[in-house]
């Protein structure tokens, strides 16, 4: 019997906590689900900064900007993050991100990966999140997005290319302004099947049942 297959577009940006909750969720869920269905994942653009300038901002300065919290809400939040991301394999730092980047590069070097192998393209998604998240590295380094891409097996030459050069800019900014107009305004967003919506860092339980439900509703009569 044929397995039903998904395509699930994975909308979410880098620098984002919540999306390496959701997609580690995400995995767990689909690991719950081998022998019943596949995915067909695709990782699409977000950028929850696009203005942000290439020095950073401090995070506890941008979220108390941004959110009015003070640096005290901003530890607890982090730790109860933490704790939700080590639960579906993510070992972020205890001491926080430290500082907000662009992350537009990190998206060009995402769409290259997308052409070039789907699963290169979340092994590279995997390393840019460990980088930022574990290691507190910064996802607008060129060296630390070069090392990304030799982790997932890709040509470095060639990304490196593509980072002195303005290269799929366009593209990514195209996407961008798809998932805009059509109201992804938080990540992560999952879409399954270009038209079914999952929203936030969900537990594995979630995406599971989503998953099964869609992929029955898929199976012909």
């Amino acid at each position: 019997m044929a397995h039903t297959t998904l395509r699930i577009d994975f909308v979410s940006d880098v620098s984002c906590p919540w999306c390496a909750v959701g997609l580690g969720a995400l995995q767990q869920a689909l690991q719950r689900l081998d022998g019943e269905l596949q995915a067909d994942l695709h990782f699409q653009p977000f950028e929850l900064n696009p203005d942000m300038g290439p020095q950073g901002q401090d995070i506890t300065e941008h979220l108390s900007q941004k959110y009015g919290s003070t640096a005290q809400q901003q530890a607890a939040a982090w730790e109860a993050l933490r704790q939700r991301a080590a639960a579906v394999g993510y070992d972020f730092r205890a001491e926080g991100r430290g500082r907000v980047w662009n992350t537009f590069d990190a998206h060009r070097l995402l769409h290259w990966a997308g052409l070039e192998d789907a699963s290169r393209q979340r092994a590279l998604k995997e390393a840019l999140l460990q980088a930022y998240f574990t290691r507190g590295e910064s996802p607008a380094d060129r060296a630390v997005l070069l090392a990304a891409v030799e982790h997932a097996g890709l040509d470095p030459v060639r990304a490196r290319a593509i980072l002195e050069s303005d290269e799929y800019a366009g593209e990514v900014r195209a996407r961008e302004r798809y998932y805009a107009a059509h109201g992804i305004q938080a990540v992560p967003s999952v879409i399954v099947n270009e038209r079914h919506l999952i929203q936030g860092g969900q537990p594995p339980e979630v995406f599971e049942q989503a998953l099964r439900q869609i992929a029955a509703e898929a199976e012909p009569g």
